[in-house]
This record gives C-alpha cells, structure tokens and sequence, in this order.
C-alpha cells in the first residue's frame, strides 16, 4: 500500500503552511512521516508548492488536473500510486495512529475504499482508496463535483464503525486537524 499525504490547501485560516506548525516541539508533516516510513514502502505529497518540500526525502508530485480541491489531489496521489491500494491523511494531521492505520490496512479485502465513519461523519482524509476509483473520481472532476463522497456509491465501500475507532481512539484526537490559531489553542 502507498502511503500518500495531501498538502495542497491554501492555508488562508492559518496564514502559514500548516504542514509546518509544530506541535509538542515536531512539525506535522516529520510526525506523519515518521509514521508512514513505519508502515508503508513507497510515499508520495501531493502537493502544489514542491519547493517547500524538498528537505523531506519523499516523492513529490503537484496536481495533475489544478483547483479541484483534495478530490483532485486524491486522484493526483492515486494516478502516481505503484500500488493497487493508497491509504490517504491531510498534511494538517497531528494525531495519525500507526496502529489504527494498519488495522484500516487489514480491512482492505476486495474493498475499493475503507473509511472512518465516527458520529460526526465520514473522515475522507483519513481513509484508503483503490485505483479502480478513478475513473470514477475523474466524472466528478470532469463535472466540476468536488464533494469526495460522491464517489463512494459507485465503489465497494467499508465504513469503520464509531466502536471500531474508540478502541484506537479513546481521547477523540485521531482526526483533529489544524486550520487555524484557535484549532492550536485546543491541543
């Protein structure tokens, strides 16, 4: 499975790219990396700034269609993937759990996407998607529908239930991710 992180936002909330807040003295994009150089072999960032990145040793590719938001940087990561499978994590992540990742990993089977459903709803940046929801994703991009869930009627989908992720995820912290100052002020 490819590991792929999408640092394509525009930060406006923040000021700054978000990748780089530090958090308990690391930046997120070190803890993330830290994490995915544990469980998976071949990593990619997709991202539309390569220069900020290039003291991280991680293969980097820029959008392959621009502006249509995380879905097109879901197909980008995917198109790029060696791997049948990508698990995918925003770069703005600071609580990403090796081991609650694995466990999603193992849920795979002939699934096309596993993806956290806790009570507040989906967590598609925090989920694995197949290559064979391309085509699929690329109908939404031609059409101009970003949402990423509309893809996920056409594809083989397991939800990860709320039970599934308290087990990993007592705290509630797995999906908190960094917008802005007051998100900071939270941790």
């Amino acid at each position: 499975m490819t590991g792929i992180i999408l640092a394509g936002g525009k930060n406006t909330r923040m000021g700054e790219n978000k990748a780089f807040i530090e958090i308990d003295g690391t930046k997120i994009i070190e803890r993330t990396l830290e994490i995915y150089r544990e469980v998976f072999d071949e990593i990619i960032l997709v991202t539309n700034s390569p220069l900020d990145y290039l003291d991280y040793d991680v293969r980097i590719v820029t959008d392959l269609i621009r502006g249509k938001s995380a879905l097109g940087g879901i197909y980008t990561g995917l198109f790029y993937a060696s791997c049948e499978h990508a698990f995918f994590a925003a770069c703005d992540m600071p609580f990403l759990q090796r081991d609650f990742i694995e466990y999603m990993a193992g849920k795979i089977d002939s699934n096309d996407i596993v993806v956290p459903n806790p009570p507040d709803g989906f967590q598609p940046l925090h989920a694995i998607y197949s290559k064979r929801c391309l085509p699929h994703i690329r109908n939404l991009i031609n059409k101009d529908k970003l949402k990423i869930r509309g893809f996920y009627k056409k594809s083989k989908t397991l939800l990860i239930t709320a039970d599934e992720i308290a087990k990993f995820d007592p705290e509630g912290r797995m999906f908190l991710n960094v917008n802005s100052r007051e998100d900071l002020n939270t941790i």
